[in-house]
Order: structure tokens, then C-alpha cells, then sequence
């Protein structure tokens, strides 16, 4: 199947920049998948959100039968939204807020991934809250090399994500001790656009040895979850607008080792929807320079961030319109630069100054219940500090700093003047 196939007639009636979606491609890609997924009854796909959100994506995703991967309350809500059943959507995310969580529990989703003990106790007391049982699997991070950029490389022992190797087991006994979570698996990411199978045989063998040694304390683990990272062809998607999957699903099936009746998961992204996509934009200039040519186009890094972040590169195609005459077999060939415009939203006007409120009732309940607003401390990486100073320390250890604030309500002492001064470390403890 060809990827560069476009309706060029319908293009000229709409406006630019927008992106052009094969759903004929996408469902060859779906088609793929599944059949090799048809060997194997205990892999199970979910679809990684975040490689694409559009509503009419997903639903055709969801109608092949695959589950959903989010990272955020907003993609869980999409993929209900779209169809995917509750039970196979995966919330994972290094930030999940008190109000995602709630979300997610209330859909009774397939399972958490969790990145530290932290938001574990975190989400055992959003469960008991609301009176269930919250199924989770560690992310761990395997401190393995995916060999892509550093910015997509995400299962070194450094990454901001997942779990330390030499901490597993103390984050499975911690989740048996809490009466509001249920131990499912194991999670592993070790990065994205992986181009050979070399990073997933090394992943494979980590996960054998951890699975070995877990056994040994007489843990058992009911599911492995091995992420995504699949990579594309960004610079020839014609040659190869499917993505070579049956290499992909056999190197998990030659050296990875699963023990009976263990589930296999895996959370492919841009793998699934890369090459069914195109951005779509006009030439609103051609501009000689000094020594280069560049080719002004409508769409810039506001459409299509990815080589801004990290140096990518990927294809660029001429599309001509029945109108333009077609080049000449021996026209010469030029070389330009394509740039594109930032697109930033308007600046809102300002807001009327409000007036403060100043009702005599309110000040005095205030005043009743001595209530005084004060300046909010700032927080402690904003403070110059000149000498080293000790950690403040909560009596709760999974207590979380609240959203910050401009100003927050506190107790009027009896005898302001009387009163000594407060410690700055008392005075963070009380706001943290």
C-alpha cells in the first residue's frame, strides 16, 4: 500500500495548514496487528493515546478490539468516550492528580501504572474513599538503552520515570499491605522510534532475570507489560507505510519467558497511527537568500513540533494540482530550505480591575473566628538560600504539596505582639 496517495481535487477547497488521515492505511495497519496478534491469545494491544487523540481515530481503533494506554484524566475520558471498554484501559503517567485518579476508579479501569510508592499511597487512599479496590503494575525501569535520542529514552535507572530495579520488590510487598490495591504486573518502557531489536532482546532478558528472582521470595506476577517504542520511517513512508510488526511481536516471543497463564501488554503509538498521517500545508513564498533558497510555508512548528524538539527529520512531499503544469524531465533540481511560520494565539486583553470586597459581615465573621489573609511562603527552590538548611519533614509521609496558591487562611495568634516569631520551617510544614 501506497502512503502517498491523496484526494489533491478535495485539497483545493480546504483550508491550510491541516492534517490529512488514511483511514485505508490505518486499518491495513490495524489488520496487521491483529493477525499477529491471532497467534498469540495472551498478548493483548492497547493503543497509546498520546500518539494521536483525534475523536474519529480512536473510535476506529477501539472497533478493532484493542484496549487504550493514557496518560492523563482527559485521554481516559476520551477513550470511554470512543468506545474503548473500561477493561482494557491502562492509566499510566508520572503525575496523576487526585481528581484523574477518582476518574479512572470510577470507570473501574483495567489498571494503574504506577511510578512510586508515593502515588501509591496516594491512590490507596483515593480507592478507599470511594470504597474499591484499585488494580495497579509498577513501572519499572529496567536501565536499559534504547539507543534513540536522550529526550525519548525513558528506562534508564536516571529517568524521571518508573520505579528503581532494586526497589521492586519492596513496592510489591508495600501494595500487598494495603487493603485498597491489587497487585497486576509489572510495567516496562524503555523509549520511543526504536528502530531495531536489539533494545527489546535487552529488555527481554531484564525482565527474565527480575521474574526469576521474584519467584525465588514467592512472588508471582500476573501480568508484564513491555510499553511501546516501536519506530516508523519518517524519511521513506512510501516504502514501508506499514511497519514491519511480525519482527517486532517475535522478538518478545523468542526471548522473553512468561509463565502460564501470564498476560503479555503491549502500548504501540505512533507505530499504529504514524503513517496514516499528513500535514497538509501551501508555499506562501519562495525567498533567495545569499547562498540558500527557502520555501515559506503556512504550517511551522505550531503543526508539527517534533523535528523542533529533538533534531527529527521526516519526509517531505510535493503535491501538484491538476492546474500545475507537470516539471520537465530535464528541468534542473533545486535544493531549499522549508520553514514555517509560529502560529500564536492573540493576546487577551486584561481583565477590569475588581474592587475588593469589603463586606462589614464577612470581615467580621472573619474576625470572629480569628482569619487573617497573609502572603502565601514562597516555595523552597524559589528562595535564595546561602547556607545549607535542613529538610523540613511531614508527619505524614504521603502528604502532597497543594496547588499553589497567591494567598491561604490562617490562625490570628491571641497576642500577635506577644507572639514569637515563627520558624521559616515551621511556616513551610503548616503550608505543605
Amino acid at each position: 500500500m501506497i502512503k502517498g496517495t491523496f484526494p489533491i481535487e478535495r485539497f483545493q477547497n480546504i483550508e491550510t495548514p491541516f492534517y490529512y488521515y488514511d483511514t485505508r492505511v490505518l486499518r491495513e495497519t490495524l489488520d496487521t496487528i491483529r493477525e499477529e496478534l491471532r497467534h498469540n491469545p495472551e498478548y493483548e494491544m492497547h493503543y497509546a493515546i498520546k500518539a494521536n487523540a483525534n475523536p474519529k481515530i480512536l473510535r476506529i481503533i477501539s472497533a478493532a478490539g484493542f484496549g487504550a494506554d493514557c496518560v492523563s484524566g482527559g485521554e481516559v475520558r476520551a477513550a470511554i468516550e470512543a468506545g474503548f471498554p473500561a477493561s482494557k484501559v491502562v492509566f499510566a503517567g508520572v503525575g496523576k492528580s487526585d481528581r484523574e485518579i477518582d476518574l479512572a476508579l470510577r470507570h473501574s479501569i483495567a489498571c494503574f501504572n504506577v511510578e512510586s510508592l508515593e502515588e501509591l499511597q496516594v491512590i490507596n487512599e483515593r480507592a478507599a474513599s470511594l470504597g474499591t479496590i484499585a488494580p495497579v503494575a509498577f513501572r519499572i525501569n529496567p536501565n536499559v538503552d534504547a539507543c534513540t535520542h536522550a529526550k525519548i529514552t525513558t528506562g534508564l535507572s536516571e529517568n524521571k520515570f518508573g520505579i528503581d530495579l532494586g526497589d521492586t520488590e519492596r513496592a510489591i510487598r508495600t501494595a500487598h499491605s494495603l487493603a485498597h490495591i491489587r497487585y497486576e504486573g509489572l510495567h516496562f518502557h524503555i523509549g520511543s522510534q526504536i528502530l531495531t531489536d536489539a533494545p527489546f532482546r535487552r529488555l527481554c532478558h531484564r525482565i527474565n532475570e527480575l521474574q526469576e528472582r521474584l519467584e525465588r521470595q514467592g512472588i508471582h506476577t500476573p501480568g508484564i507489560n513491555v510499553g511501546g517504542g516501536l519506530g516508523i520511517s519518517y524519511e521513506h513512508p512510501d516504502d514501508e507505510s506499514i511497519p514491519r510488526f511480525e519482527p517486532y511481536f517475535d522478538t518478545f516471543r523468542r526471548h522473553l519467558a512468561l509463565r502460564p497463564g501470564q498476560q503479555l501488554h503491549f502500548e504501540l503509538g505512533r507505530s499504529v497511527v504514524g503513517q496514516c498521517g499528513t500535514l497538509i500545508a501551501r508555499v506562501l513564498y519562495v525567498k533567495q537568500g545569499t547562498t540558500r533558497r527557502f520555501l515559506i510555508l503556512d504550517a511551522g512548528m505550531t503543526e508539527l513540533v517534533r523535528p523542533a524538539m529533538y533534531g527529527a527529520r521526516h519526509a517531505v512531499q510535493r503535491i501538484a494540482l491538476p492546474t500545475d503544469a507537470a516539471p520537465a524531465a530535464d528541468a534542473p533540481r533545486c535544493t531549499y530550505d522549508v520553514v514555517g511560520r509560529l502560529r500564536q494565539r492573540p493576546t487577551p486583553a486584561p481583565l477590569p480591575a475588581r474592587r475588593p470586597h469589603r463586606h462589614p459581615l464577612r470581615r467580621s465573621l472573619w474576625r470572629k473566628h480569628g482569619l487573617h489573609l497573609q502572603p502565601a511562603p514562597p516555595a523552597p527552590h524559589h528562595r535564595a538560600v546561602s547556607e545549607p538548611e535542613q529538610p523540613v519533614k511531614s508527619k505524614n509521609p504521603t502528604q502532597r504539596a497543594p496547588h499553589a496558591r497567591s494567598y491561604f487562611l490562617s490562625k490570628t495568634p491571641k497576642h500577635p505582639r506577644a507572639a514569637p516569631p515563627v520558624p521559616k520551617e515551621k511556616q513551610l510544614s503548616g503550608a505543605s
